[in-house]
């Protein structure tokens, strides 16, 4: 099944950018594909954890897990994010779990201790000839600190995390300056591809929303932005007659003034920068039908004040509600043999569902090479 799958991915990035073609439901279903998108492009990605004000101060931290790898989020104390292995160097017990904050990680079955670089502290009793403490540390995966976002990476050989075109997109609202003011996790049966490409188009906006982005983001008004090698992004614009929805950063033109940029890191994050507010959606794949989803939102400064900032949570539960709704519906659908595959629309609505279809398949054939 996958490398039929494969083959159809490779022949629908090849199409002529006017007659694009989305893939067919076996590729958001069938648990072959996941197992092996679990092993290449998920293994090789950058994944976003969360914002770094979750951990502000040395020995604040929080567990995950991405994959089949528990993870520890910790600030160290030399003030540094790192991403520890959750799994204790003697018999591979957890160390951590849920969030808090500590001076060392204890292991709960046989205490042994580490510290918060994931250097083994103390291991009790033990007398074994071999038993050396400096080889018993935590693995450190790879991590990179991007505009308040902690992205951690399974590949001990990961490339570079550089998005140049994206960072002059964002720029301007000072991103890394927002502070967190909710955070949320949640179940989704869904395939983590679809969610992806629901976030990233305009194109639904005005039918699942009528309500809750319709009359601030409607689909007419959507515009793709730039799109590059493990990125997309569009402009969900603003009717210039709405009330302002904060001031937010002194460089803000008055076009990202009168925008939400959405904008994806692939494989996994999905995001919406506005003037005033950030909303970030790290998917956590599960299976094929399943992933865990944690949002978060942000907040410039002092432009929401509190009653604000309240409605503005209540607004994305219920967005998230309505999105969750329509794919969960679609997952079941799309174990039909008669889930073909169908045309996109326009570069402006789903051009950006092109862009994420054009990194797989390119992720694809460099691990057919590989």
């Amino acid at each position: 099944m996958y490398s039929e799958l494969s083959k159809q991915l490779q022949e629908l990035a090849a199409l002529p950018a006017d007659r694009p073609m989305c893939m067919p439901g076996a590729f958001y279903s069938d648990s072959s594909q996941f197992q092996h998108e679990a092993a290449t492009v998920l293994r090789r990605g950058w994944h976003c954890l969360g914002r770094v004000d979750e951990v502000p101060e040395p020995g604040d931290y929080f567990a995950t897990q991405l994959l089949n790898e528990p993870l520890i989020v910790v600030r160290q104390s030399n003030g540094e994010v790192a991403v520890l292995a959750n799994v204790c160097r003697h018999r591979g017990m957890p160390l951590a779990e849920g969030r808090g904050q500590t001076k060392r990680f204890v292991c709960s079955y046989h205490a042994w201790a580490y510290d918060l670089d994931g250097a083994l502290m103390r291991a009790a009793r033990m007398k074994n000839a071999g038993f050396d403490a400096k080889k018993c540390g935590l693995h450190r995966h790879n991590v990179h600190i991007w505009n308040g976002f902690i992205y951690v990476n399974l590949d001990a050989d990961a490339a570079p995390f550089e998005y140049p075109e994206l960072d002059a997109l964002l720029a301007n609202y000072e991103s890394e300056s927002f502070r967190l003011v909710h955070v949320a996790e949640e179940i989704w049966n869904t395939n983590w591809k679809c969610l992806v490409e629901n976030f990233m188009e305009g194109y639904h906006l005005s039918v699942v929303h009528p309500e809750t982005l319709h009359g601030y983001t409607p689909t007419g008004l959507a515009r793709k932005l730039l799109g590059g090698d493990g990125f997309t992004s569009y402009a969900a614009n603003y009717p210039k007659n709405i009330p302002s929805r904060g001031y937010g950063a002194p460089g803000l033109t008055d076009d990202e003034r009168l925008r939400s940029t959405l904008f994806s890191v692939f494989p996994t994050q999905v995001a919406s920068q506005a003037a005033s507010l950030l909303v970030s959606i790290s998917i956590f794949p599960l299976n094929a039908g399943q992933i865990r989803v944690k949002w978060t939102m942000s907040a410039y400064g002092d432009d929401l004040d509190d009653e604000t900032i309240a409605s503005r949570i209540a607004l994305w539960e219920n967005v998230n509600r309505e999105d969750r709704e329509k794919l969960e519906r679609m997952q079941v659908a799309l174990n039909s043999a008669h889930a073909l595959s169908g045309p996109l629309a326009e570069d402006n609505y789903e051009g950006t569902i092109r862009d994420f279809q054009l990194w797989l398949a390119k992720q694809d054939r460099a691990q057919c090479v590989a």
